[in-house]
């Protein structure tokens, strides 16, 4: 199993919610010089998304050169073709990956920016306001939708720069002379010398050369845990390898966490569930989030390992969607992820077996029906899915 390669020299700042990440991205945009490489999964037509969309609008009217790439289906056609009009009258280059599934049902579920190939922002935050329900738009939630990206000064940029122009160009057609042009714009970043210097990895999943490798990076860093797994996410799905990885450190002694949303969508509760008999009898805690919407797709193992990122632990993040998540070997940072997790368990209900068990059989059966029509699913458009 090919290891994680971690770039040494970089700071790195972990953002919760859009109300931190969005006035970052909007001041890395406003002083933005030279060039903007903006993808995401969901850019919708709410007044923080407007606002947003006005930013890069002002960038490339001082003479930047803009690149907006959006995913079809998360964004809905309307707004592609909305802002397809807006963006080019104001010299905005914009590209709409997959449109109308035709080349299968891969979405591009990855929210990045790279500002000038100095600042780079990754997370799984989408451009939404933080208020509002993403799948039912007008629908406000009690608390601020809960999820989390990171700000990437350093020598990493250079990565993170390389790949979301590698993205631009697959999602379009560049002639040979475009190509080269597109190469040489790619810049080192120098190593900053913060009060922070961070060990981190960009990891990406695509369906070429990186089918496996967020769900490697999991793999590995739960099977080296010693102590503590913490791992929060709304989508909770994953293949035979990774659930068998939880519960073998279970069972020599770490003491394994799950932190799951809950409440989104009938059908995904219900795969999630049908998981928790045998999750629970291997000794794994699993803890269900109710408070608001968890979005969040993060984890902490030990003292000094942490993910933040785009990667659901589910079928479509791990074996079809392309994602990008980074990978963090600090200690203060990883006690910043621990500390966000913690909250979140305090603000959740653990679900213990004698629960479980008292549910019935009617909607044990409906878990398990469920599960099995998602596992038949995942086993016709993921390779790999077990």
């Amino acid at each position: 199993m090919r290891s994680v390669s971690y770039v040494a020299s970089n700071d790195i700042t972990l953002l919760e919610t859009g109300q931190q990440l969005f006035p970052a991205m909007l001041a890395a945009i406003d002083a933005a010089r030279h060039d903007i490489l903006f993808e995401t999964y969901i850019f919708a037509e709410d007044e923080v998304a407007r606002g947003i969309e006005a930013a890069l609008i002002r960038a490339a009217g001082r003479g930047v050169k803009v690149r907006v790439l959006v995913d079809w289906f998360g964004t809905g056609h309307r707004a592609c073709c909305r802002r397809a009009e807006a963006f080019a009258k104001a010299g905005v280059h914009y590209r709409v990956f997959n449109p109308w599934f035709k080349r299968g049902i891969a979405r591009t579920h990855r929210k990045i920016t790279v500002v000038d190939g100095d600042i780079a922002f990754v997370g799984g935050i989408n451009i939404n306001d933080d208020m509002l329900c993403d799948y039912e738009p007008h629908r406000p939630l009690p608390a601020p939708r809960w999820d989390f990206a990171v700000q990437v000064r350093g020598p990493l940029v250079a990565q993170i720069h390389f790949e979301a122009q590698a993205q631009w160009m697959r999602a379009g057609r560049l002639d040979l002379f475009s190509r080269i042009g597109l190469f040489r714009e790619t810049r080192r970043t120098p190593p900053t010398e913060g009060a922070r210097p961070m060990r981190a990895a960009f990891v990406v999943r695509d369906n070429l050369r990186n089918r496996r490798t967020i769900q490697r990076a999991y793999l590995q860093a739960i099977g080296q845990a010693k102590k503590s797994v913490l791992l929060a996410n709304p989508y909770f799905a994953p293949g035979r390898k990774f659930r068998e990885a939880l519960a073998r450190a279970a069972r020599r002694g770490v003491k394994v966490t799950l932190l799951i949303g809950v409440g989104e969508f009938k059908m995904q509760d219900a795969v999630a569930r049908s998981f928790y008999p045998k999750l629970l009898a291997h000794g794994i805690h699993v803890v269900e989030y109710r408070k608001t919407q968890l979005h969040a797709k993060i984890a902490v193992v030990d003292d000094d390992w942490s993910t933040v990122g785009s990667s659901n632990c589910d079928g479509l993040s791990l074996f079809v969607n392309q994602e990008a998540n980074i990978v963090v070997k600090n200690a203060a940072f990883a006690r910043a992820v621990r500390a966000h997790i913690e909250r979140g368990i305090a603000d959740g209900e653990t679900v213990r077996m004698e629960d479980f068990e008292g549910i019935g059989w009617v909607r044990r059966v409906r878990y398990e029906m469920a599960y099995l029509l998602y596992k038949l699913t995942m086993r016709i458009f993921a390779i790999g899915y077990a």
